[in-house]
């Protein structure tokens, strides 16, 4: 199966991580100095490279701004966890893993999963049903950062969570009903956080599994926080924990 993605960011994060590229289509009049670095290192590689009107982009690309460049690629190749836990020890890192529990929205998960790779997160996990996949715009969405993120599709969350006990990880949950605030918490070095879907959160079974879980203090009116926007500030704690 085939992609595709849009923009210049996307596009030249795949070209960097040398993921196959059938082709590149371009909107005419378009002559952005970043546009002719992505084109000459198409020509590098060898990848066909067709200039368009706006109009037959448009037709090509109906998922939103497509910025005036698409590539055809490989559809998204997921990850498993050893993968994940691997790329950590390659590090020699404490695993830092993500665990989406049925993020729907994909600019939720793009957004995710851009933060997540400017974080350190060694991969995210997601379940297999009930959540959003890598899709064109996720990818789109995430700048080029799903082109860096080891993402691992799993079908029972509960399973990897207590797998991921076994090799010593510690499972946080991020939930609104927690007793402790998540600039409380004494983080562990080794961490997979979990984030809930968007209106339900964190499903039961999934959460009894957790060792423990955090809270976001919330001050204001609104009750609650975009999911991507919890998400980041979690991770940034968990981040600047391990910058200690």
């Amino acid at each position: 199966m085939k992609d595709k993605l849009a923009g210049i960011n996307s596009i030249m994060e795949a070209l960097k991580n040398k993921r196959k590229i059938y082709r590149i289509l371009v909107q005419e009049g378009q002559h952005s100095g970043r546009l002719r670095n992505l084109l000459e290192e198409a020509e590098r590689r060898g990848i066909y490279v067709k200039f368009l009107p706006k109009t037959e982009l448009d037709k090509t690309y109906k998922d939103g701004n497509h910025q005036g460049i698409i590539a055809q690629v490989d559809a998204f190749d997921y990850a498993d966890v050893e993968n994940i836990l691997y790329r950590a020890a390659e590090k020699k890192d404490p695993p830092f893993i993500l665990i989406l529990d049925g993020i729907e929205d994909p600019q939720n998960f793009g957004s995710i999963i851009r933060t997540a790779e400017c974080a350190g997160v060694h991969g995210i996990i997601i379940p297999q049903h009930g959540s959003c996949p890598v899709t064109e715009t996720v990818r789109k969405v995430s700048a080029g950062a799903a082109e860096h993120m080891l993402i691992a599709q799993e079908t029972n969350l509960s399973q990897v969570i207590d797998y991921l006990k076994k090799q010593n990880l510690w499972v946080v949950g991020a939930d609104m009903a927690a007793e402790k605030n998540y600039f409380q918490a004494e983080w562990p070095e080794a961490v997979a956080l979990v984030i809930g879907n968007e209106g339900k959160g964190i499903r039961n079974l999934v959460k009894k599994n957790c060792d423990f879980c955090v809270n976001i203090p919330m001050k204001g009116n609104i009750a609650s926080l975009n999911a991507a926007v919890a998400a980041g500030l979690v991770m940034y704690e968990i981040r600047r924990n391990r910058e200690l």
